[in-house]
Protein backbone atom coordinates (compact mmCIF):
# COMPACT_ATOMS: atom_id res chain seq x y z
CA UNK A 1 0.00 0.00 0.00
CA UNK A 2 1.55 3.74 -0.82
CA UNK A 3 0.44 6.53 1.02
CA UNK A 4 -0.17 9.91 -0.08
CA UNK A 5 -1.82 13.17 1.15
CA UNK A 6 -4.45 13.50 -2.09
CA UNK A 7 -4.91 11.10 -4.85
CA UNK A 8 -6.12 13.48 -8.61
CA UNK A 9 -8.52 10.92 -11.26
CA UNK A 10 -7.48 12.44 -14.58
CA UNK A 11 -5.14 14.01 -16.08
CA UNK A 12 -6.46 16.46 -18.42
CA UNK A 13 -5.91 20.33 -17.97
CA UNK A 14 -8.18 20.19 -15.05
CA UNK A 15 -6.76 17.18 -13.13
CA UNK A 16 -2.71 17.83 -14.06
CA UNK A 17 -3.75 22.05 -13.06
CA UNK A 18 -5.21 20.42 -9.81
CA UNK A 19 -1.95 18.54 -9.13
CA UNK A 20 0.63 21.51 -9.84
CA UNK A 21 -1.88 23.77 -7.84
CA UNK A 22 -1.85 21.98 -4.54
CA UNK A 23 1.64 20.36 -4.86
CA UNK A 24 3.01 23.93 -4.93
CA UNK A 25 1.62 24.11 -1.30
CA UNK A 26 3.63 21.20 -0.41
CA UNK A 27 0.50 18.37 -0.59
CA UNK A 28 2.16 14.71 -1.80
CA UNK A 29 0.25 14.04 -4.65
CA UNK A 30 -0.51 10.78 -6.88
CA UNK A 31 -2.37 11.50 -10.23
CA UNK A 32 -3.47 8.87 -12.72
CA UNK A 33 -4.90 8.60 -16.50
CA UNK A 34 -5.81 6.29 -18.87
CA UNK A 35 -3.37 7.84 -21.55
CA UNK A 36 -0.60 6.96 -22.22
CA UNK A 37 2.71 9.20 -21.17
CA UNK A 38 3.28 9.93 -24.85
CA UNK A 39 -0.16 12.54 -25.81
CA UNK A 40 1.22 12.32 -29.11
CA UNK A 41 -0.39 15.03 -31.74
CA UNK A 42 -3.89 14.22 -30.84
CA UNK A 43 -7.29 15.52 -32.26
CA UNK A 44 -8.40 17.74 -29.99
CA UNK A 45 -8.55 21.13 -31.81
CA UNK A 46 -10.11 22.92 -28.74
CA UNK A 47 -8.75 25.88 -27.30
CA UNK A 48 -8.96 26.79 -23.46
CA UNK A 49 -9.67 30.92 -23.01
CA UNK A 50 -8.01 30.88 -19.70
CA UNK A 51 -9.66 34.13 -17.93
CA UNK A 52 -7.78 36.09 -15.50
CA UNK A 53 -8.85 34.53 -12.11
CA UNK A 54 -7.65 31.25 -13.38
CA UNK A 55 -4.92 32.36 -14.98
CA UNK A 56 -4.09 33.91 -10.96
CA UNK A 57 -4.39 29.65 -9.97
CA UNK A 58 -1.82 28.47 -12.86
CA UNK A 59 0.43 31.35 -11.44
CA UNK A 60 0.46 29.96 -7.91
CA UNK A 61 0.54 26.67 -9.68
CA UNK A 62 4.01 27.62 -11.63
CA UNK A 63 3.36 26.97 -14.82
CA UNK A 64 1.83 29.95 -16.31
CA UNK A 65 4.80 31.46 -17.71
CA UNK A 66 5.47 28.07 -19.99
CA UNK A 67 1.44 28.80 -21.00
CA UNK A 68 1.39 31.88 -21.46
CA UNK A 69 3.91 32.46 -24.93
CA UNK A 70 1.82 29.93 -26.77
CA UNK A 71 -2.00 31.57 -26.73
CA UNK A 72 -2.75 35.04 -27.88
CA UNK A 73 -4.52 37.98 -25.51
CA UNK A 74 -8.09 38.53 -25.31
CA UNK A 75 -8.34 42.29 -24.86
CA UNK A 76 -11.85 42.97 -26.13
CA UNK A 77 -15.36 40.52 -25.96
CA UNK A 78 -17.62 41.15 -28.76
CA UNK A 79 -20.90 39.67 -28.53
CA UNK A 80 -22.72 40.83 -32.16
CA UNK A 81 -26.27 40.65 -32.02
CA UNK A 82 -27.33 39.55 -36.54
CA UNK A 83 -30.79 38.33 -35.40
CA UNK A 84 -33.01 40.61 -37.73
CA UNK A 85 -34.74 40.39 -41.08
CA UNK A 86 -31.07 40.12 -42.95
CA UNK A 87 -27.74 38.60 -41.87
CA UNK A 88 -25.94 41.98 -40.73
CA UNK A 89 -24.94 43.32 -37.64
CA UNK A 90 -28.02 45.28 -35.87
CA UNK A 91 -26.29 45.37 -32.14
CA UNK A 92 -22.46 45.05 -31.40
CA UNK A 93 -21.23 45.03 -27.51
CA UNK A 94 -17.38 45.65 -26.79
CA UNK A 95 -16.05 44.50 -22.96
CA UNK A 96 -13.05 45.95 -23.42
CA UNK A 97 -10.72 44.65 -20.54
CA UNK A 98 -9.82 48.16 -19.85
CA UNK A 99 -12.70 47.77 -17.71
CA UNK A 100 -11.19 44.82 -15.99
CA UNK A 101 -8.28 45.49 -12.99
CA UNK A 102 -6.08 44.00 -14.99
CA UNK A 103 -6.63 45.00 -18.79
CA UNK A 104 -7.37 41.92 -20.31
CA UNK A 105 -10.03 39.19 -20.11
CA UNK A 106 -7.53 36.19 -20.70
CA UNK A 107 -5.46 34.67 -23.05
CA UNK A 108 -6.62 31.91 -25.51
CA UNK A 109 -4.48 28.74 -25.30
CA UNK A 110 -4.13 25.70 -27.42
CA UNK A 111 -5.89 22.36 -25.23
CA UNK A 112 -2.19 20.57 -26.70
CA UNK A 113 -0.34 23.92 -25.35
CA UNK A 114 -1.61 23.65 -22.15
CA UNK A 115 -1.19 19.93 -21.65
CA UNK A 116 2.35 20.14 -22.97
CA UNK A 117 3.26 22.43 -20.26
CA UNK A 118 1.38 21.16 -17.52
CA UNK A 119 2.93 17.68 -18.08
CA UNK A 120 6.30 19.52 -18.20
CA UNK A 121 5.84 20.86 -14.57
CA UNK A 122 4.74 18.24 -13.06
CA UNK A 123 7.94 16.46 -14.39
CA UNK A 124 9.97 18.83 -12.21
CA UNK A 125 7.96 18.55 -8.97
CA UNK A 126 9.67 15.84 -6.50
CA UNK A 127 6.14 15.54 -4.96
CA UNK A 128 4.01 14.52 -7.59
CA UNK A 129 3.64 11.06 -8.44
CA UNK A 130 1.85 10.47 -12.25
CA UNK A 131 0.75 7.11 -13.30
CA UNK A 132 -0.18 7.07 -16.63
CA UNK A 133 -2.47 4.32 -18.90
CA UNK A 134 -4.01 4.07 -15.53
CA UNK A 135 -7.23 3.83 -14.09
CA UNK A 136 -9.16 4.02 -11.02
CA UNK A 137 -10.90 0.22 -10.28
CA UNK A 138 -12.13 0.80 -6.71
CA UNK A 139 -12.59 3.28 -3.86
CA UNK A 140 -13.43 2.55 -0.09
CA UNK A 141 -13.46 5.30 2.12
CA UNK A 142 -13.50 5.75 5.77
CA UNK A 143 -13.90 9.09 7.86
CA UNK A 144 -10.22 8.28 8.21
CA UNK A 145 -8.78 7.77 4.54
CA UNK A 146 -9.50 6.48 1.56
CA UNK A 147 -8.07 3.35 -0.19
CA UNK A 148 -8.05 3.55 -4.42
CA UNK A 149 -7.45 0.71 -5.95
CA UNK A 150 -5.39 1.14 -9.74
CA UNK A 151 -5.79 -1.10 -12.59
CA UNK A 152 -2.40 -2.16 -11.77
CA UNK A 153 -3.33 -3.49 -8.57
CA UNK A 154 -1.58 -0.97 -6.70
CA UNK A 155 -3.52 0.64 -3.64
CA UNK A 156 -3.05 4.02 -2.93
CA UNK A 157 -4.14 5.39 0.88
CA UNK A 158 -5.30 9.10 0.61
CA UNK A 159 -6.50 11.80 3.63
CA UNK A 160 -8.03 13.36 -0.10
CA UNK A 161 -9.32 11.87 -3.49
CA UNK A 162 -10.19 14.18 -5.78
CA UNK A 163 -12.25 13.30 -9.20
CA UNK A 164 -11.22 14.65 -12.66
CA UNK A 165 -12.45 12.07 -14.23
CA UNK A 166 -14.75 13.34 -16.88
CA UNK A 167 -18.37 13.75 -17.49
CA UNK A 168 -18.60 10.16 -17.04
CA UNK A 169 -16.75 9.97 -13.94
CA UNK A 170 -16.55 6.48 -12.56
CA UNK A 171 -15.39 8.00 -8.56
CA UNK A 172 -18.85 9.56 -9.01
CA UNK A 173 -20.85 6.48 -9.34
CA UNK A 174 -18.71 4.56 -7.30
CA UNK A 175 -19.57 7.26 -4.28
CA UNK A 176 -23.22 6.74 -5.29
CA UNK A 177 -23.24 10.36 -6.11
CA UNK A 178 -26.63 10.99 -8.57
CA UNK A 179 -26.26 13.44 -11.82
CA UNK A 180 -28.95 15.04 -14.16
CA UNK A 181 -27.46 15.57 -17.67
CA UNK A 182 -29.66 17.29 -20.61
CA UNK A 183 -28.61 17.79 -23.97
CA UNK A 184 -29.45 20.56 -26.78
CA UNK A 185 -29.90 18.51 -30.11
CA UNK A 186 -26.76 20.73 -30.73
CA UNK A 187 -23.18 20.46 -31.67
CA UNK A 188 -20.39 22.43 -32.03
CA UNK A 189 -17.81 22.40 -35.12
CA UNK A 190 -14.84 23.01 -33.92
CA UNK A 191 -11.87 24.28 -36.26
CA UNK A 192 -9.49 27.18 -37.08
CA UNK A 193 -9.40 29.41 -39.43
CA UNK A 194 -6.69 32.43 -41.02
CA UNK A 195 -7.95 35.58 -42.61
CA UNK A 196 -7.01 38.61 -43.72
CA UNK A 197 -7.95 41.15 -41.36
CA UNK A 198 -6.30 41.27 -37.70
CA UNK A 199 -8.12 40.42 -34.70
CA UNK A 200 -7.00 42.69 -32.87
CA UNK A 201 -6.90 40.21 -29.94
CA UNK A 202 -10.71 40.88 -29.81
CA UNK A 203 -12.94 37.67 -29.24
CA UNK A 204 -16.36 37.71 -31.58
CA UNK A 205 -19.41 35.89 -30.91
CA UNK A 206 -22.47 36.10 -33.62
CA UNK A 207 -25.45 35.48 -32.43
CA UNK A 208 -28.39 34.71 -35.10
CA UNK A 209 -29.87 31.28 -34.80
CA UNK A 210 -28.90 27.98 -33.71
CA UNK A 211 -26.23 28.66 -31.10
CA UNK A 212 -23.51 31.27 -31.32
CA UNK A 213 -20.45 31.38 -33.74
CA UNK A 214 -17.54 32.21 -32.09
CA UNK A 215 -14.06 33.28 -33.37
CA UNK A 216 -11.05 33.51 -30.86
CA UNK A 217 -7.37 35.04 -31.10
CA UNK A 218 -4.67 32.73 -31.51
CA UNK A 219 -1.18 33.56 -32.58
CA UNK A 220 -0.78 33.98 -36.25
CA UNK A 221 -0.32 31.09 -38.31
CA UNK A 222 1.92 31.46 -41.36
CA UNK A 223 2.23 34.57 -40.97
CA UNK A 224 -1.76 35.52 -41.24
CA UNK A 225 -3.92 36.24 -38.75
CA UNK A 226 -5.65 33.26 -37.24
CA UNK A 227 -8.94 32.61 -35.06
CA UNK A 228 -9.78 29.30 -33.81
CA UNK A 229 -13.75 28.93 -34.54
CA UNK A 230 -16.51 27.20 -32.03
CA UNK A 231 -19.62 26.90 -34.81
CA UNK A 232 -23.08 25.96 -32.42
CA UNK A 233 -25.39 24.99 -34.50
CA UNK A 234 -28.52 22.60 -34.30
CA UNK A 235 -26.88 19.08 -34.76
CA UNK A 236 -28.18 18.05 -37.96
CA UNK A 237 -26.58 21.14 -39.40
CA UNK A 238 -23.10 20.87 -37.87
CA UNK A 239 -22.55 17.66 -39.44
CA UNK A 240 -23.52 19.41 -42.90
CA UNK A 241 -21.30 21.86 -42.37
CA UNK A 242 -18.76 19.28 -41.54
CA UNK A 243 -18.97 16.77 -44.70
CA UNK A 244 -17.98 20.45 -46.64
CA UNK A 245 -15.06 20.37 -48.33
CA UNK A 246 -12.67 22.85 -46.68
CA UNK A 247 -13.09 25.60 -49.87
CA UNK A 248 -16.83 25.35 -48.98
CA UNK A 249 -16.97 25.61 -45.69
CA UNK A 250 -14.54 28.86 -45.52
CA UNK A 251 -17.02 30.24 -48.03
CA UNK A 252 -20.07 29.60 -45.73
CA UNK A 253 -17.79 30.72 -42.72
CA UNK A 254 -16.79 33.96 -44.60
CA UNK A 255 -20.75 34.42 -45.38
CA UNK A 256 -21.87 33.71 -41.81
CA UNK A 257 -19.47 35.83 -40.09
CA UNK A 258 -21.00 38.49 -42.78
CA UNK A 259 -17.52 39.16 -43.63
CA UNK A 260 -16.42 40.87 -40.53
CA UNK A 261 -13.00 39.32 -41.05
CA UNK A 262 -12.50 39.46 -44.77
CA UNK A 263 -12.69 36.15 -46.42
CA UNK A 264 -11.69 32.93 -43.83
CA UNK A 265 -9.64 29.80 -45.13
CA UNK A 266 -9.63 26.47 -42.73
CA UNK A 267 -6.55 25.99 -41.66
CA UNK A 268 -7.59 22.78 -39.78
CA UNK A 269 -9.28 19.52 -39.49
CA UNK A 270 -12.66 19.69 -37.79
CA UNK A 271 -14.01 18.14 -35.32
CA UNK A 272 -17.64 17.75 -33.71
CA UNK A 273 -18.87 18.12 -30.34
CA UNK A 274 -22.33 17.02 -29.00
CA UNK A 275 -23.41 19.67 -26.55
CA UNK A 276 -24.91 18.80 -22.79
CA UNK A 277 -25.20 20.41 -19.84
CA UNK A 278 -24.43 18.32 -16.72
CA UNK A 279 -24.82 18.68 -12.37
CA UNK A 280 -24.73 16.39 -10.07
CA UNK A 281 -26.43 16.59 -6.90
CA UNK A 282 -23.54 16.58 -4.28
CA UNK A 283 -20.07 17.86 -5.07
CA UNK A 284 -18.58 15.36 -2.27
CA UNK A 285 -18.38 11.95 -0.39
CA UNK A 286 -16.50 11.19 2.67
CA UNK A 287 -12.79 11.58 1.47
CA UNK A 288 -13.93 12.75 -2.15
CA UNK A 289 -14.33 15.89 -4.21
CA UNK A 290 -15.60 16.47 -7.39
CA UNK A 291 -13.88 18.78 -9.41
CA UNK A 292 -14.13 20.38 -13.64
CA UNK A 293 -16.41 17.90 -15.67
CA UNK A 294 -16.80 15.34 -13.06
CA UNK A 295 -19.11 18.23 -11.10
CA UNK A 296 -20.47 20.43 -14.14
CA UNK A 297 -20.74 20.44 -18.23
CA UNK A 298 -22.09 23.49 -19.45
CA UNK A 299 -21.64 24.33 -23.47
CA UNK A 300 -18.98 26.74 -24.20
CA UNK A 301 -20.37 30.07 -23.72
CA UNK A 302 -18.46 32.59 -22.41
CA UNK A 303 -15.07 30.77 -21.76
CA UNK A 304 -16.78 29.01 -18.47
CA UNK A 305 -16.20 25.43 -18.42
CA UNK A 306 -12.71 24.99 -17.60
CA UNK A 307 -12.47 28.31 -15.76
CA UNK A 308 -14.82 26.79 -13.25
CA UNK A 309 -12.52 24.26 -12.34
CA UNK A 310 -9.95 26.32 -11.69
CA UNK A 311 -11.96 28.11 -9.30
CA UNK A 312 -13.51 24.77 -7.59
CA UNK A 313 -9.38 23.94 -7.30
CA UNK A 314 -8.56 26.85 -6.19
CA UNK A 315 -11.22 27.52 -3.51
CA UNK A 316 -10.58 24.16 -2.10
CA UNK A 317 -6.93 24.72 -2.56
CA UNK A 318 -6.94 27.68 0.04
CA UNK A 319 -8.89 25.97 2.38
CA UNK A 320 -6.99 22.82 2.49
CA UNK A 321 -3.82 25.47 3.34
CA UNK A 322 -5.29 26.71 5.95
CA UNK A 323 -5.76 22.88 7.49
CA UNK A 324 -2.44 22.28 6.78
CA UNK A 325 -1.50 25.39 8.20
CA UNK A 326 -3.12 24.50 11.33
CA UNK A 327 -2.08 20.68 11.41
CA UNK A 328 -5.48 19.81 10.76
CA UNK A 329 -7.06 17.21 8.77
CA UNK A 330 -7.00 18.45 4.66
CA UNK A 331 -9.94 15.74 4.19
CA UNK A 332 -12.07 15.79 6.67
CA UNK A 333 -15.54 15.61 6.27
CA UNK A 334 -16.16 18.93 7.75
CA UNK A 335 -13.53 20.96 5.42
CA UNK A 336 -15.50 19.44 2.64
CA UNK A 337 -18.78 20.44 3.75
CA UNK A 338 -17.84 23.87 4.33
CA UNK A 339 -16.29 23.53 0.43
CA UNK A 340 -19.47 22.47 -1.02
CA UNK A 341 -21.56 24.70 0.96
CA UNK A 342 -19.43 27.26 -1.23
CA UNK A 343 -18.96 25.68 -4.47
CA UNK A 344 -22.58 24.28 -5.28
CA UNK A 345 -24.63 27.19 -5.32
CA UNK A 346 -22.31 28.95 -7.57
CA UNK A 347 -22.29 25.56 -9.94
CA UNK A 348 -25.73 25.38 -10.33
CA UNK A 349 -26.22 29.08 -10.54
CA UNK A 350 -23.29 29.09 -13.26
CA UNK A 351 -24.77 26.10 -15.08
CA UNK A 352 -28.19 27.41 -15.07
CA UNK A 353 -27.03 30.43 -16.06
CA UNK A 354 -25.44 29.26 -19.39
CA UNK A 355 -28.24 26.67 -20.40
CA UNK A 356 -30.68 30.07 -20.37
CA UNK A 357 -27.94 32.16 -22.33
CA UNK A 358 -27.21 28.99 -24.53
CA UNK A 359 -31.11 28.60 -25.36
CA UNK A 360 -31.59 32.19 -25.73
CA UNK A 361 -28.97 31.59 -28.28
CA UNK A 362 -30.51 28.93 -30.20
CA UNK A 363 -33.93 31.40 -30.87
CA UNK A 364 -35.32 30.37 -34.34
CA UNK A 365 -38.81 32.92 -34.02
CA UNK A 366 -37.86 36.50 -35.24
CA UNK A 367 -39.79 37.58 -31.57
CA UNK A 368 -37.90 36.03 -29.75
CA UNK A 369 -34.54 36.98 -31.60
CA UNK A 370 -35.73 40.51 -31.09
CA UNK A 371 -35.95 39.96 -27.05
CA UNK A 372 -32.70 38.73 -27.27
CA UNK A 373 -31.54 41.76 -28.88
CA UNK A 374 -33.04 43.66 -26.75
CA UNK A 375 -31.73 42.21 -23.63
CA UNK A 376 -27.88 42.90 -25.40
CA UNK A 377 -28.60 46.04 -25.90
CA UNK A 378 -29.62 47.07 -22.22
CA UNK A 379 -26.08 45.50 -21.28
CA UNK A 380 -24.16 47.26 -23.49
CA UNK A 381 -26.09 50.74 -23.09
CA UNK A 382 -26.89 50.72 -19.31
CA UNK A 383 -23.77 51.10 -17.02
CA UNK A 384 -24.76 49.09 -13.66
CA UNK A 385 -25.60 45.60 -16.31
CA UNK A 386 -22.47 46.34 -18.17
CA UNK A 387 -20.19 46.16 -15.01
CA UNK A 388 -22.51 43.19 -13.87
CA UNK A 389 -21.67 41.23 -17.45
CA UNK A 390 -18.36 41.70 -17.17
CA UNK A 391 -17.87 40.79 -13.55
CA UNK A 392 -19.75 37.53 -14.49
CA UNK A 393 -17.65 37.21 -17.85
CA UNK A 394 -14.54 37.32 -16.27
CA UNK A 395 -15.62 34.29 -13.77
CA UNK A 396 -15.80 35.99 -10.57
Amino acid sequence: MIETDILIAGGGIAGMSAAARLAADGHQIVIVDPAPADIGEGTDLRTTAFLEPGIETLKKAGVWDAIKPTGAELRVMRIVDAGGEFREPRETADFDGIETKNGFFGWNVSNKAARVALMARLADLDNVDFRFSTTVTGFKNTARFADVTLSDDAVIRAKLVIAADGRNSSLRDMAGIKHKRWAYDQAALVFVVTHDKPHDNISTEIHRTGGPLTLVPMPDLDGKPCSSVVWMSPAAHADELNAMSDDALSSQITHDTMNLFGPLTVASQRAVWPMVSQVPNRLIAARLALIAEAAHVVPPIGAQGLNMSLHDIETLAEMMAKAKLHNEDIGATALLKSWERRQLPKTLARVGGIDLLNRASMFEPKPLRDLRYAGLTAINRIGPLRKLAIKVGVGK
